[in-house]
């Protein structure tokens, strides 16, 4: 054996020894589900009653479920660019999804932000990796393209991120005429396979492939995102428990939009569905390889489910009794499920209603994994008290939409402060007050009833967003 082979053989052994003492240090596992629009009431453990999660219902009874969950936008990609930095959407000026579409023919014009997540953040994959974690991305990226994927923020594999948010079809080959959905790392598919089974079958290759070294698996479902496509004998499971001569309800006019008010749309539940079959099979296999008690489960989603839009009828779930969906700042916008496990450190079967939101993960990563942090640099905290049943300290949370969205929402801001929840609408300057302890559908505006109270918020709101730097919508001049 010559000397340059003897050094890389030696070195080898090196880099085994040490991912064995890391495992032997007791990092867990770290898998992170992020589901795409879930609604606040889509799963069994919320209240549905029309949906079926039984595995996801299992996962909320083997951990901690989160009553008070919030979305840290009501749009997709700021809420990965918060869970992935720890920090607010406006603070890392990614305000609406990407690349937004801002039209030209409103008062306001949107807000300046950016299409991509910036590589001077730095990420949670990045902080695991100096830790020695292998990390595998697979699903939804949509924070940035070429030159800004997931292997240039801290990942070691990407299967199936991109630049865009939703595949042109959930069967493969994926795409259509639609010439943007060129994802990685699934080719050679079989012809009716569903996106969510292949990307579970992707997630369990990573997991086999690195089950001796710590991992983070960040998988980011494209479900239940539009276009809403589900396989044809989980329809048909849910058009036969609708039963014949079902007729839906007629959706709510709210401001100029329409919300769905029940649960009755079968290729969604069906879409449901097969998250909750992936979940399960995440979990089974986590069991069979003898990792189940060394891994945190981390399940959740990017924003509130699309319940509201511009035309009555096309909306495809429901959050009732939460008022509006994805694209508001309503509860049904923000408001999303939640729950964490971690066997002998999260007590099974336990809830919290300590309001908590996407910026949280990170500094709760770190504190579960025994880690310091520059938390001082971060907007989340960690919830390792709630785990302890104790209540979380207090503070404000915020949103900043300066944006325009499909749903028809407006440019609008919010403060939720204890109880009480202030909206601010850009457009007109109007405010709204809502006490979230006796009115969560947010039905009762008591803006010109506390006047103290609002105005308290409203300066919150100014003040917070002057020191997070918040771009803000301008006036169009071109508007008539």
């Amino acid at each position: 054996m010559n000397y340059r082979i003897t050094l890389i053989f030696v070195f080898s052994l090196q880099l085994v020894s040490c991912k064995q003492q890391e495992k032997e240090m007791g990092l867990p596992n770290i898998v992170f589900l992020l589901v795409d629009d879930l609604g606040y009431m889509d799963l069994g453990c919320y209240g549905s009653t029309f949906y079926e999660t039984p595995h996801i219902d299992r996962l909320a009874g083997e951990g901690m479920l989160f009553t008070e969950a919030y979305a840290a936008a009501a749009v997709c990609s700021p809420t990965r660019a918060s869970i992935l930095t720890g920090k607010y959407p406006s603070r890392v000026n990614i305000t609406d999804w990407i690349p937004g579409s801002d039209p030209q023919d409103k008062p306001l014009l949107g807000a300046d932000d950016l299409d991509e997540l910036p590589h001077e953040e730095v990420t949670l994959a990045e902080y695991l990796k100096d830790l020695g974690y292998m990390n595998g991305f697979i699903g939804k990226w949509h924070l940035g393209g070429k030159g800004f994927l997931p292997q240039t923020q801290g990942f070691d594999i990407n299967i199936g991120g991109h630049a865009a948010g939703q595949p042109a079809s959930y069967f493969y080959p994926y795409k259509n005429d639609r010439k943007f959905w060129d994802v990685p790392g699934l080719e050679g598919g079989k012809e009716g396979e569903y996106l969510t089974d292949r990307l579970t079958d992707e997630a369990i290759s990573f997991m086999d492939s690195n089950k001796e070294d710590p991992f983070f698996l960040y998988f980011c479902y494209y479900n239940v995102h539009t276009p809403i496509q589900a396989k044809d004998s989980l329809i048909g499971k849910y058009q036969k428990k609708l039963g014949d001569g079902y007729e839906s309800p007629e959706d709510e006019a709210d401001h100029d939009a329409f919300t769905k008010i029940s649960q009755d749309n079968p290729t969604y539940a069906a879409m449901v569905h097969s998250v909750d079959e992936s979940v399960g099979r995440i979990m089974d296999y986590l069991k069979e390889i003898g990792e189940e008690d060394n891994t945190i489960i981390i399940f959740t989603s990017d924003n509130g489910g699309l319940t509201t839009l511009g035309t009555a009828g096309r909306a495809p779930t429901s959050v009732r009794p939460l008022r509006a969906g994805k694209g508001w700042l309503y509860e049904g916008g923000i408001k999303v499920p939640a729950m964490l496990k971690f066997p002998g450190k999260i007590p099974a079967g336990s809830n919290s209603s300590s309001p908590i939101i996407s910026m949280d993960y990170f500094p709760t990563i770190a504190e579960m994994i025994g880690e310091d942090i520059d938390s001082d640099n971060l907007d989340g905290i960690g919830l390792t008290k709630a785990f302890e049943q104790k209540k979380i300290v207090s503070r404000n949370l915020y949103w900043h939409f300066p944006h325009y969205h499909g749903s028809k929402n407006r440019p609008v801001s919010a403060v939720r402060s204890g109880n009480y929840k202030l909206m601010h609408w850009h457009e007109d300057d109007k405010l709204e007050l809502y006490n979230l302890s006796i009115d969560p559908s947010e039905r009762m505006d008591m803006s010109e009833k506390l006047i103290l109270k609002r105005d308290s918020l409203k300066l919150l709101l100014e003040n917070w967003k002057t020191e997070n730097n918040a771009s803000m919508p301008t006036v169009n001049p071109k508007y008539k």
